[in-house]
């Protein structure tokens, strides 16, 4: 469970997580939003994986996609909602 756990939060605060906001807050369209956060996700789990397949588990590379669309997510709901006030 704490495997789990840092390996969230050690997405959230990592590339996933903060490129996938600042990207998610360049656009105002949601899915788009979310795919940007998705590619971050799996270009920083081939980056951290030295570019081969066979060293990329599968609970980390689903978390860092999950976490990246989330963050992008938020980021547009951000800008969404930074532009209507």
């Amino acid at each position: 469970m704490l495997d789990l756990l840092g390996t969230i939060g050690g997405n959230a605060l990592s590339l996933p997580g903060v490129l996938g906001l600042a990207l998610g807050m360049m656009t105002r369209n949601w899915r788009l939003a979310a795919i940007l956060g998705g590619v971050v996700g799996v270009v920083e789990t081939l980056i951290f994986a030295g570019f081969t397949l066979d060293n990329i588990y599968l609970l980390d590379a689903v978390v860092a996609v999950v976490v990246g669309m989330v963050a992008g997510t938020l980021g547009c709901a951000i800008r969404n909602k930074g532009a209507t006030v």
